[in-house]
């Protein structure tokens, strides 16, 4: 089971700051943010991803495991 949390404009999206998912063959990051996708409509949002804590490409197709947890993060401003 992953954890994903929403955070900023991404988690008024939602409706909600987190939720689990379970599954049971392996799930790229690609394939869970494209699923979020569908259900969401993200389309008009802009946001970041981490993996435990960790912010990482959108376009790498990155492995999940079970224990991970994926943040959506919304734009850094700079100061």
């Amino acid at each position: 089971m992953i954890e994903i949390k929403y955070f900023g404009a991404v988690a008024e999206k939602t409706k909600c700051e987190f939720e689990k998912l379970s599954f049971s063959e392996e799930l790229s990051l690609q394939k869970l943010l494209s699923d979020l996708n569908e259900k969401y409509e993200f389309e008009s949002l802009t946001f970041s991803v981490a993996v435990n804590q960790k912010i990482v490409s959108k376009t790498v197709d990155y492995n999940l495991q079970t224990s991970d947890i994926v943040a959506l993060l919304p734009p850094f401003a700079g100061g």
